[in-house]
């Protein structure tokens, strides 16, 4: 494996033309980082609103080999970018590249680099990794015949009480129909505020409720390029959208990011009907895998053909601040693996989660509904 020679460090939106193509040459070269988070448009999105985004460029013999986009704060903590919002991590090189972890973080200022879902081929960070985890994925490839067809051929024991809920709903609700890549900003706002509310109502943090998250997602909608494309992927009930998924695509995989419903249609299954139908149009459009990410769910197990291996864990070199930050960040993701890893305590958990949630919804409308009534009255006198 070749070593770097030389690593220089860029802003996202600095990056030039030339190194752009670079990263994505080295996207394509390899399946491992075919995945539209690692590509630079995901980064260059991130950086416009976070501050402390940066990219490490690898080279060889003036030649860019390597990108590494992280997060950095002013005690010099770096993070995976867009940790906690993104289901793939990895420094994307080329093949045959090689580095020394703790001479690539001293070129970057940091003591510690965070990372939670990284590509198990990235063997320069092995030594650092805590845990690995599985991370189910769909293979796909172009269907021949209809969907109602490639439904019975692809998922037997789910076709027929999909096929007759989507014709109840058509018929109690409004004609079904299904839009692969809807370009309606209103319906992502849609989505948004969906998910928003199913955050609360299960006792999750709400992503949506940060200001710079929202900002990207709607940046990112925009983006229609060759190695990153937003995907708004939307099931309608007549005029009315029931179910909607919002996603970045490469050329070849489809990343399952924020999934939502209208509760109303509940007993439809609106989640598990849009992930079918989008896993069929994504096939059609020439994507080959369909990433869900890391996670327990029961639709992943009825969707996945296989899973890959993601890791998490802390990368360092000696340093205080290092040693703080992994003291400080291990425990509390111990005990949250554990509590996934056992249903005995992740059942519990997450009704415990879900009964929170229900709480929190229901003052919060309570004290929504006094708030409108004080306005109405200070209103009339």
């Amino acid at each position: 494996m070749r070593s770097t020679n030389a690593i220089t460090i860029h802003r996202p939106e600095d990056l030039s033309g030339p190194l752009r193509a670079a990263w994505h040459r080295a996207m394509d070269e390899s399946p491992e980082y075919a995945n539209p988070f690692l590509s630079p448009e995901f980064a260059l999105g991130v950086g416009r609103f976070r501050p402390g985004a940066r990219v490490a460029v690898l080279h060889q013999e003036g030649e860019a080999v390597g990108f590494l986009p992280y997060e950095r704060n002013a005690l010099g903590v770096g993070r995976a970018i867009g940790l906690g919002l993104s289901d793939c991590q990895a420094l994307v090189h080329r093949p045959g590249v090689g580095w020394d972890t703790r001479e690539l973080l001293a070129a970057c200022g940091l003591s510690v680099l965070e990372f939670d879902h990284l590509v198990e081929e990235q063997r320069p960070f092995a030594p650092y990794v805590t845990g690995t985890f599985a991370s189910p994925v769909l293979d796909l490839k172009p269907a021949e015949g209809d969907y109602p067809a490639w439904l019975r051929a692809t998922y037997p024991g789910q076709a027929k009480t999909t096929l007759k809920k989507e014709r109840r709903l058509g018929r109690n609700v409004g004609e079904f129909r299904f839009v692969y890549d809807e370009r309606d900003p209103r319906v992502l706002r849609t989505l948004m505020r969906w998910k928003s509310a199913q955050y609360r109502r299960t006792g999750r943090m709400d992503r949506f409720s940060k200001p710079w998250i929202v900002a990207l997602v709607d940046h990112l909608f925009q983006v229609r390029e060759d190695h990153f494309t937003g995907i708004l992927s939307v099931v309608y009930a007549g005029d009315r959208p029931v179910a909607a998924h919002f996603g970045p695509r490469s050329r070849s995989v489809l990343a399952a990011w924020f999934t939502a419903y209208d509760p109303e249609f509940a007993y439809y299954s609106p989640g598990l009907m849009m992930h079918l139908r989008m896993a069929y149009a994504a096939g059609r459009d020439g994507v080959t895998l369909m990433d869900m990410g890391r996670g327990e769910k029961e639709y992943k197990d009825w969707l996945k053909t296989r899973e890959l291996r993601v890791a998490e864990g802390f990368a360092t070199r000696p340093h205080p601040v290092a040693a703080a930050h992994r003291m400080w960040r291990r425990p509390v993701r111990g005990l949250r693996n554990t509590v996934l890893a056992h249903p005995a305590l992740r059942d519990p958990a997450d009704r415990l989660l879900r009964t929170a949630g229900g709480l929190r919804t229901s003052v919060v409308s309570r004290t929504s509904v006094v708030s409108r009534t004080r306005g109405t009255d200070s209103g009339t006198r």
